[in-house]
Order: structure tokens, then sequence, then C-alpha cells
């Protein structure tokens, strides 16, 4: 099932679109607390701070939003490597 991603914030562009790194075990997740997430300007950046053994992935996620929870989370647009 796939997950739904936030609607982007057209006026205050809040949430957007960005390249990161996120630190995660496994890659089954699609949303992630934004203390596992590090944006980065572009996606070269992204790829070379990776590193999958320390559990270090590239990928475009949309964020920050609100979760119910009250958490700000980034959800996975997908995977760069």
């Amino acid at each position: 099932m796939a997950t739904r991603l936030p609607p982007k914030d057209s006026e205050t562009n809040l949430v957007r679109e960005h390249y990161a790194v996120i630190y995660t075990p496994s890659r089954r997740r699609n949303r992630f607390p934004e203390n596992c997430v590090t944006t980065y300007e572009d996606e070269l950046e992204a790829i070379d701070a990776a590193d999958e053994e320390k559990g270090l992935h590239a990928a475009k996620v949309v964020g920050p939003s609100r979760s119910s929870e009250g958490f700000m989370l980034y959800y996975l647009a997908h995977w760069l490597s």
C-alpha cells in the first residue's frame, strides 16, 4: 500500500520536496521523524553523504509535516540508490 504524501503548501513553502539522507536500519518505512532526516541542497550531496553500511540512505522526501501526534515527519518520495 502506497503512503499518501502530505499536500505541498504553495503559499508558505513549508511542506516541500528535499534531497536527504535518512538514518534507518531498513528501507521498509515510508515516513520518518525529523531527527532521522538530514536535508541537502542537491541530489549529489545526498548521495555522497549516504553510507548504507551505517544505515544512512539517500532519498527524496516531502516535508516536514506535523503528524496527528504532534511529531514533525518527512515522507518518502523515493530512494535515490
